[in-house]
């Protein structure tokens, strides 16, 4: 079991002290399920990347603004939202932390 909690706040003290200002681990890897707590301080950004064939981003404490082609989002504690399929950037509005959920691939029958 993993409490959520705990991991949120530890990270986001270990990105406050890190000089990149991010803190992450992997909390569940199940197959081509993953799910991982990241933490920025304000300011700090994931540059534009492309979007794994599914994810979602919740955030557990803090705001974050999800920049893509079909428009920036912001959201705040407990708000969750699917991901673009297309390429897109976070940018931690505050000290923030959440938990992405992927799918790394789609096994075929």
């Amino acid at each position: 079991m993993t409490n959520v909690q705990l991991l949120t706040d530890a990270h986001l003290t270990g990105a406050r002290a890190a000089q990149n200002g991010r803190s992450a681990e992997v909390v569940t890897h199940d197959g081509p399920l993953r799910q991982t707590i990241i933490a920025l301080v304000a300011g700090t950004e994931l540059g534009e990347h492309n979007s794994p064939p599914a994810a979602s981003i919740q955030v557990l404490a803090g705001r974050v603004r999800v920049t893509a082609l079909e428009g920036d989002t912001e959201l705040g504690d407990g708000e969750l939202r699917v991901l673009t399929h297309d390429r897109h950037a976070v940018l931690a509005l505050e000290d923030c932390a959440f938990l992405l959920t992927t799918v790394t691939s789609i096994p075929r029958p």
